[in-house]
């Protein structure tokens, strides 16, 4: 063992160590670690892998480079947003131009910089004195016997992958023992037929836990973000030669700014613009040029469900399909000659966000600011402003720009900073409290309207970004879903309630002055349409109408800055696809019960 203490053996060696060490860094911020114990096992069988494939360190540290390159990254994330890299992280970094990067980080480039340059001169080293230790070199019968043993290890894997895990024993009783001892057909890989793997035999290996590890951990994640680029590639090419045919019907040389903001589990009458005792909109309220919509519905509790039918012409009863044939309303401003922005504060890989970010991938401008998901270290929406500025400060005369915020997402009392936590006693400063916990009902509601609070400033924000252009603008608000939150004696909290809370959403249309002046009789249209029955699926056809955009198979009876608007029959996601104008709000959860027959949903 002497050897291995000479300078060049153990300086590798402690820096295998220390790169293994690096998914316990939050340990060190007093966080906890999910399943540690199976993560350093993971690492030490990673180890002798690697080492028994490639026989030399010399031969294996060229494939540590990207964990190594990614490392400051990782302590970056870890440091200031709580996680680790994730498939949505490596879709910033691959979407991000060195403009951007530049930007975000502001003054902070000369310290990534440091570190980056420190990082590498590690990997030269470690590189140098991987070289130079032959010591380590495994070149005994040891080397063999493990080969051997991970060759059964990865046939046990491949055959329990490829024809499935029988029954736990606990479980393996009746129809589900029968079911389990049958042969299961090859998952389309060989189309062989063969009994699944006993449960005995199953590894300890779970791709979450393995893709916590570092530095292999970073292969795991880099397949993840493939697969979700493979996927969300699949559902554009479905829509990739749709045109809309879209014009601007008088096209002048001045400028024009329209301003969508998506909102986020905003309900309805958490608003003081809409009757809400507490003023949770008191700048809002100063506005002119301000239109509330107040019977606004969206057809399901669901972000990722729900906003296809915002920014397209996708119909509700048709939401739980997967993709769509069309593209959104981007495209089409787009061909009527605006410059497009998506700028967002959610997240944009995953099973919830690939259906938005396939339409999101449609604009010209694409940024992904939120490196913290939906922790208590999130971004807050106002991230969104400096993008925003720049966007209004582009010399295209005309621009479409989409704000995607995060609005009340929960946790609700991680959505605004300190100075907004205005009622009390809230969850701010909770650690992980249990939305379904029915004790947290007051702090809960409470972080609650400080969200809509903070919603109210940043709105106010966006529309004082637009007023000092002094340009032609509009902006329409709409919030996506809403939310259930132990409402009198109900007992339950969150969304997918089937709950008129959740279903019935806040959302506004401000103009400025310039706009006035343009088109007069779309803002008669709104004030004259805008306590109508509306739905979600009506904001596609305005949003272009806003800006007199047209095109061949138009519907304007949709649009409700329209003089030939009307109001059609607005279906929700409640036990089918109910009414919501012919449907019983049940109880005090407001549960939304069709009158007749619910439509069938098609999934």
């Amino acid at each position: 063992m002497r050897h291995l203490l000479r300078p060049a053996p153990l300086y590798l060696l402690l820096t295998y160590a220390a790169l293994s060490a690096i998914p316990f860094f939050p340990m060190l911020l007093g966080k906890r670690l999910d399943r540690p114990w199976q993560v350093l096992g993971i690492e030490a069988v990673a180890w002798v892998a690697v080492w028994a494939l490639f026989k030399r360190p010399a031969w294996f540290h060229w494939l540590l480079i990207p964990a190594f390159l990614a490392l400051p990254t990782e302590i970056y994330l870890f440091s200031f947003y709580g996680q680790s890299m994730s498939t949505h992280h490596l879709g910033i970094i691959a979407e991000t131009s060195p403009k951007e990067a530049l930007e975000f980080l502001g003054k902070t480039v000369w310290l990534m910089a440091a570190v980056m340059a420190a990082v590498s001169a590690w990997w030269i080293t470690s590189f140098q004195a991987a070289r130079r230790a032959r010591e380590l070199d495994w070149d005994d019968s040891s080397r063999w016997l493990s080969l051997g043993l991970l060759a059964i290890g990865a046939g046990l894997w491949a055959y329990g992958v490829e024809f499935g895990v029988g029954a736990a024993p606990r479980a393996a009783s009746t129809a589900a023992s029968a079911s389990a001892s049958k042969p299961t057909p090859g998952a389309a890989h060989t189309g062989w037929t063969s009994p699944p793997l006993p449960r005995w035999a199953v590894l300890p290996l779970e791709f979450d836990a393995f893709a916590q590890t570092w530095p292999f951990g970073i292969t795991a994640r880099g397949v993840d973000f493939y697969k979700e680029r493979k996927h969300l590639a699949e559902l554009g090419q479905r829509n990739s030669h749709f045109r809309f045919g879209a014009r601007q019907a008088a096209p002048d040389a001045q400028p024009e700014i329209v301003v969508m903001v998506i909102g986020e589990s905003s309900r309805f009458d958490r608003w003081s613009l809409n009757g809400y005792t507490r003023d949770t909109n008191p700048l809002l309220a100063k506005e002119a040029n301000l239109v509330t919509l107040p019977d606004v519905i969206t057809s399901v509790s669901a972000t990722r469900l729900s906003v296809p039918v915002i920014i397209s012409r996708k119909p509700a009863i048709k939401s739980l399909k997967d993709g769509f044939a069309e593209k959104s309303f981007l495209t089409a401003y787009k061909e009527a000659g605006f410059k497009t922005y998506w700028l967002s504060n959610q997240i944009s890989f995953g099973e919830f966000d690939t259906p938005v970010s396939v339409f999101a991938r449609e604009a010209d401008v694409i940024q992904f600011l939120n490196l913290g998901g939906f922790t208590n270290n999130s971004n807050f929406d106002a991230i969104l402003f400096d993008p925003l500025r720049r966007a209004i400060a582009d010399p295209a005369p005309k621009k479409l720009i989409v704000l995607h915020s995060l609005g009340s997402h929960w946790n609700y009392s991680q959505r605004y900073p300190k100075q907004f936590d205005r009622w009390q006693p809230s969850l701010f400063g909770v650690d992980k409290p249990v939305y379904s916990d029915p004790a947290l009902k007051t702090e809960l509601n409470n972080s609650y309207d400080s969200s809509i609070l903070y919603t109210d400033w940043f709105l106010s924000n966006v529309i004082g970004q637009l007023k000092g252009s002094q340009q032609r603008s509009a902006m329409l608000y709409v919030s996506d879903h809403g939310q259930t939150l132990y409402d009198n004696s109900c007992k339950l909290a969150f969304h997918g309630h089937n709950s008129q809370y959740e279903f019935h959403v806040p959302a506004l249309v401000w103009y400025s002055d310039q706009y006035l002046a343009r088109y007069p009789d779309k803002v008669t249209q709104l004030q004259r349409h805008g306590k109508a029955r509306l739905a979600t699926e009506n904001m596609f056809h305005t949003l272009l109408d806003l800006a007199d955009i047209r095109y061949p198979d138009e519907r304007l009876e949709w649009s409700f800055v329209n003089p030939g608007f009307t109001q059609h029959k607005r279906y929700v996601d409640s036990y089918g696809w109910s009414d919501y104008d012919n449907a019983t709000m049940k109880g005090d959860c407001r549960e939304v019960i069709d009158k007749g027959t619910p439509l069938k949903r098609e999934k």
